[in-house]
């Protein structure tokens, strides 16, 4: 039940014998969803940028509001992850599944141009969240079920270094647009649409259906003898997914996803908090996600290398100390020149330490033929805590003001660290295994007629 504990359970996929060669650092099938993520990052993240500016500043937009409105964007993504999950391995097809959700996301892009009003948005945005959730468990999956146990941690850092590099180019492309375009909004949202199909396309081209190590497809030990019941698989049950939770690590990974969603204040909260505390102007506001995208993408790969070296747990709370201190400094620090600077590194290095390495402790601990509702089990459970987080934070702002608000959020965070850094706790070692008994030789006077 520990993030630290590297062994994978019975069922579980690990490294084939590789002899004394070396194999890629990452497999092609990392690669590929990198790069799909990438692509589609710049366009989720052109919209995601200018989303709470042209929402509050355009259409009048109470923070409460947009606080509801942001729970709901991330709230519907983490009901449908369970599905997404679940279907992709019921039909044991991940890149099947993945890719009706990256088209679901895309179709709503354009659909953006035609909305003008806060409800057809919100159902757009809570369509185009829906193929998030389906695509997201299924795409961890094919990442982990391409790489060997030991080197989780670094193809997840690979993968979220690739699409925060899409996180890092789209906000600077919608801050491009708006500087340029007449009508700069409905610019970005077309333009967004544009990028969106390209990633789908690239994902039908490059993406293998299946992937074994090193993003080869699975190769069979033996060949089956014929038969009925050789001839398929028994399916994935809803009853096999949830005995899931009878896994005590599963169960550990899942409660400390939850308790830490709680007090994770969302992205868009943090930035018009800074731009508030620093009386930053609009036109800059589009460019504060850059700095996070940045420090993330340079400390993905590294931080996720070295909860692989040194223990997932580690690594895992590490980072939320590091949120912890931007709010901090958000709360009490002087105004000074760098304090942009320091809270958005801060907040980088906090989604380096934990993005990737939470779905790689996740991943060597669920077998492979549920590995996708595993980890949307643990997905769904942080989008959903962060979902009523942000529902609390809006409405705390709107009632008591940000001070308040984030003071409010820190102490819990607090909290809920501590006791994740309790139930993470690495397991005491056990009394040592008694000797196996030998068995009785034949001179034995026991075994003598």
């Amino acid at each position: 039940m520990y993030l630290a504990d590297r062994s994978a359970p019975a069922g579980a996929k690990t490294a084939p014998d590789r002899g004394s060669g070396r194999g890629p650092a990452v497999a092609p099938t990392v690669l590929a969803l990198g790069t799909v993520s990438l692509i589609t990052d710049v366009s989720s993240e052109m919209v995601t940028a200018v989303l709470p500016l042209y929402l509050i500043a355009g259409l009048g937009l109470s923070p409460l509001g947009f606080g509801a409105l942001d729970g709901l964007y991330n709230g519907v993504s983490a009901l449908v992850q369970l599905t997404g999950g679940h279907l992709a391995d019921r039909v044991r097809n991940h890149k099947l599944v993945a890719g009706i959700g990256y088209g679901l996301s895309a179709l709503c892009k354009p659909l953006l141009l035609l909305a003008h009003s806060l409800g057809p948005i919100s159902v757009i945005l809570a369509l185009e969240r829906t193929g998030k959730g389906l695509r997201t468990a299924p795409r961890d999956a094919l990442i982990s079920l391409s790489t060997p146990d030991g080197l989780q941690g670094r193809a997840f850092g690979v993968h979220r270094a690739m699409d925060t590099t899409g996180a890092l180019l789209g906000p600077l492309a919608a801050f491009l647009i708006l500087g340029v375009a007449v009508d700069g909004y409905d610019a970005v949202f077309g333009v967004s649409a544009c990028v969106a199909a390209l990633g789908v396309v690239v994902l039908m081209l490059f993406v293998p259906s299946g992937a074994g190590v090193d993003g080869t497809p699975p190769r069979p030990a033996a060949t089956p003898a014929p038969g009925p019941a050789a001839a398929r698989p028994d399916p994935v049950r809803l009853r096999d997914a949830a005995g899931l939770l009878r896994l005590p690590r599963l169960r550990a990974l899942a409660l400390c996803a939850v308790l830490l969603g709680l007090t994770t204040v969302s992205d868009a909260f943090v930035y018009l908090l800074l731009q508030r505390r620093t009386g930053m102007d609009d036109q800059w506001f589009p460019l504060l996600p850059l700095g996070t995208a940045a420090v993330f993408l340079l400390l993905a790969v590294p931080a996720g290398a070295l909860a692989d070296r040194i223990g997932r747990r580690t690594v895992f709370l590490t980072g939320h100390a590091l949120l912890l201190a931007a709010y901090g400094l958000l709360l009490w620090a002087p105004d000074w020149p760098a304090l942009p600077y320091l809270v958005l590194a801060l907040h980088g290095m906090f989604y380096a330490a934990t993005d990737g390495v939470l779905p790689a402790a996740v991943a060597a601990t669920v077998p492979e033929s549920l590995r996708a509702t595993g980890l949307a089990l643990v997905g769904t459970g942080q989008a959903l805590a962060r979902f009523g987080c942000s529902l609390a934070f809006g409405g705390a702002w709107t009632l008591w003001g940000t001070g308040p608000a984030l003071a409010a959020a820190a102490a819990g965070l607090l909290c809920c660290a501590a006791v994740a850094g309790f139930v993470l706790r690495p397991a005491p070692p056990g009394p040592p295994a008694p000797p196996a008994p030998s068995p009785p030789s034949a001179t034995d006077p026991a075994r003598r007629p």
